[in-house]
């Protein structure tokens, strides 16, 4: 099964799609599901594919996102894609993971003790993908009773799987637009500038980390786009500042966004410019049930003694699969990829990123057993 899999990784890599338009991506789970006689339904605009396999009242649900980044790929390998999309995240191995896992469940489906469904997921990346996918019940018919779902990690290596109950904080998305009156660099007097105003709302912001959260909390807020003006002697008309707040502190969150809507539209009256928030995403934090993650780890004792779990997964990243966590049982673990050549490790999301492909059949391992071991102890009696 290995040569298959790194066969589909290869493939999937080769052709990166964005958000939740992945009309070839879907299509070639599809084929591959067809092969192996799973049958599935198709959700969020065609780009969704859910699998079903097994019978009974119990449902285990395993995710696997499949959506890729918007900029040119630099690792180098063979099989680069060259589209200007990377599957620089890894969601080319955990789509082929859970095809793996696929194939697996199928050799066994007479074994299993319940119904084990499939979730090949688009726009994670733009966190639309998993709420779209709830919203048009992907939790029922039949209803899952628990999920799980994985995330390559490039920098850590292969021998490891890090788990945690709080494992990736929640993120408000949001941009700001401010609005003056444009004119010539000459004459400020006669116009509002809104770059200026743009600087001090920035300034204002950083005080909400520097002097309103406590200094032990685990906050962060990134103005990370600026963007105003087209020529060094205009006083452009509007400026843009988009960026993130994350947290693991509900109360903390919702301070800062009650912050937000009071400090924006304070600093820009008093430059005399409008202002307007737009939210662009608002993830809560992704939280695990300990109980199912102890369950895990205990079964990733029994399929691969050598995997080393260690509780040790508790990042400022965030991940949508945070609407499923919130309404039913869930756990999100991290199963190391790294190259051997540690010099040569890169973080996700950067061009020249590449991953050991020996996450996919450990992965598919991972996802396949992880159900099956669920079922026998949750599943028909």
């Amino acid at each position: 099964m290995e040569a298959d899999l790194i066969a589909w990784r290869r493939k999937l890599h080769t052709m990166p799609e964005l958000g939740l338009e992945l009309p070839d991506t879907s299509t070639f789970v599809q084929e591959k599901l067809e092969e192996m006689g799973i049958p599935y339904e198709i959700k969020v605009n065609g780009s969704c594919v859910v699998g079903i396999l097994g019978k009974g009242s119990r449902c285990f649900m395993l995710r696997s996102d499949m959506d890729g980044l918007p900029f040119q790929e630099e690792s180098g390998e063979e099989f680069a894609s060259r589209n200007g999309r990377m599957h620089a995240c890894g969601h080319d191995l955990h789509a082929t993971v859970l095809l793996g896992a696929a194939r697996l469940l199928k050799q066994h489906e007479s074994e299993l003790k319940g119904q084990v469904k499939l979730l090949f997921q688009p726009g994670e990346e733009t966190f639309q993908g998993a709420r779209a996918a709830v919203e048009e019940g992907v939790l029922d018919h039949p209803k899952v009773d628990s999920a799980f779902a994985m995330h390559v990690a490039a920098q850590m290596s292969p021998e490891y799987v890090a788990y945690g109950s709080l494992p990736m904080a929640g993120v408000y998305g949001f941009r700001i637009t401010l609005t003056g009156q444009g004119g010539h660099g000459s004459r400020p007097e006669k116009c509002i500038d809104p770059i200026n105003t743009g600087v001090h709302v920035y300034l204002a912001l950083q005080e909400l980390i520097a002097r309103e959260c406590p200094a032990i909390s685990e906050t962060a807020l990134t103005i990370g786009q600026f963007c105003a003006g087209s020529a060094s002697n205009v006083i452009p008309e509007t400026a843009v500042l988009q960026g993130t707040m994350r947290s693991f502190d509900e109360k903390t969150m919702s301070h800062l966004i009650a912050r937000l809507n009071e400090i924006v539209p304070s600093v820009a009256g008093a430059y005399r410019t409008k202002a307007e928030i737009e939210v662009i995403s608002d993830i809560p934090i992704v939280r695990c049930n300990e109980e199912l993650n102890q369950e895990i780890v205990e079964g990733l004792k029994e399929l691969e003694p050598e995997l080393k779990a260690v509780c040790a997964y508790h990042v400022m990243g965030s991940e949508d699969f945070a609407y499923i966590s919130q309404k039913i049982p869930a756990s999100y673990m991290c199963i190391g990829a790294g190259i051997e050549d540690v010099s040569k490790r890169y973080v996700e999301h950067n061009p020249k990123v590449r991953f050991h492909e020996s996450a996919l059949v450990k992965g598919a391992a991972i996802y396949a057993g992880t159900a099956m071991r669920w079922l026998d102890l949750h599943g028909n009696q």
